[in-house]
């Protein structure tokens, strides 16, 4: 993996490099006091004294066609104003694939706070990659911290299908008054095993075709295992979405039974769809009411496990709008692995 630690992070009235990560501690360091589980991000309690706590805003300044470096640019003074008297605020802006992950692994390390994605559904998905190394979260490696790190978001993306499965607006002051207010949140994810331990807040789409309109579509017919049980075969399928949030695709509600607080995720199976069938039906896929049709499944899983039948290893992966690979892949649940602030 390819580090950028060179680049430079900002905060309110200061600069330092992520070369030089104890710049992340606060000012007026003191006693953590992130507390967890549908809890307040504040201080802590009445005897103890207050720090300032250390918020990493992680910004893809090219994302939604450079709109995203444009908005976070004039969302920056209000920011400033609702957040800095109790926050220590550090910007840091991606400089390519992956760096998201690096910057938000390096925050929590140096015992940040919060880490928000300033960004679409691509960006929340590397920061939530960079809660885990190895198949493991990441640590806080200052000895006296005893708080974890929570997760933040400002949906300024195109997409923000993550924020609408919330029922958030594509409002970055509404965000912000949500970090203000700081309310945490656990919320599962899905680990995708392979070689390589990958990790989705969103959806993963096991794309079993070529193309949805502008080419033929594709069926073939896949083996799945789910909940441990027995493999099962599923013939002619088109396309098979595991979410354990309702959206993709920029408001397409293709699991709409799902939801990051349940504990599992919805697994949508379309089989021996024509290139027609996502033209009559394509509204059904946009409100969720594509499930009461003949060739769709749905089921609500812990884990599953998918591969091609055919063992050529040509159906693709896309998880919140990256590519994971091919299958052979295994999907689990990671129960309130990560505390939002919701």
């Amino acid at each position: 993996m390819v580090c950028y630690y060179y680049h430079m992070v900002a905060s309110v009235g200061a600069r330092f490099s992520m070369a030089n990560p104890s710049a992340l501690r606060a000012e007026h360091s003191m006693a953590p006091d992130l507390s967890s589980d549908h809890s307040v991000f504040r201080g802590g309690s009445s005897s103890s004294p207050i720090r300032r706590r250390d918020l990493v805003f992680v910004v893809n300044p090219r994302g939604a066609d450079g709109r995203t470096g444009k908005e976070w640019k004039k969302l920056l003074p209000y920011l400033r104003s609702r957040l800095a008297n109790d926050y220590s605020i550090f910007e840091s802006l991606t400089s390519g694939p992956s760096h998201a992950i690096d910057i938000t692994r390096e925050a929590i390390r140096e015992g940040a706070d919060a880490v928000i994605a300033v960004g679409g559904d691509g960006t929340l998905h590397e920061v939530v990659n960079g809660f885990f190394w190895d198949g493991k979260p990441v640590a806080n490696q200052k000895i006296e911290a005893v708080h974890s790190t929570a997760l933040g978001l400002i949906p300024l993306g195109t997409g923000s299908d993550f924020a609408r499965t919330l029922g958030w607006k594509n409002d970055p002051c509404e965000a912000i008054e949500r970090i203000a207010r700081g309310v945490q949140r656990q919320v599962i994810m899905l680990q995708g095993t392979r070689n390589l331990a990958t990790y989705a807040m969103l959806l993963v789409h096991c794309k079993l075709l070529l193309g949805i309109i502008t080419r033929t579509l594709e069926s073939r017919s896949a083996f799945l295992e789910v909940n441990g049980g027995e493999w099962q075969k599923y013939s002619q399928v088109t396309a098979l979405c595991i979410g354990n949030a309702k959206y993709f695709g920029g408001g397409m509600k293709i699991t709409p039974n799902a939801d990051p607080h349940s504990g599992s995720f919805e697994v949508v199976i379309l089989q021996d769809f024509k290139w027609y069938d996502f033209i009559l039906k394509l509204h059904k896929l946009y409100n969720g009411t594509h499930l009461s049709l003949k060739n769709v499944t749905s089921r609500n899983v812990y884990t599953i496990e998918v591969d091609d039948i055919s063992g050529g290893g040509s159906i693709f992966i896309q998880s919140d709008g990256e590519h994971l690979g091919f299958l052979p892949r295994k999907f689990s649940i990671l129960p309130a692995a990560i505390e939002m602030i919701c």
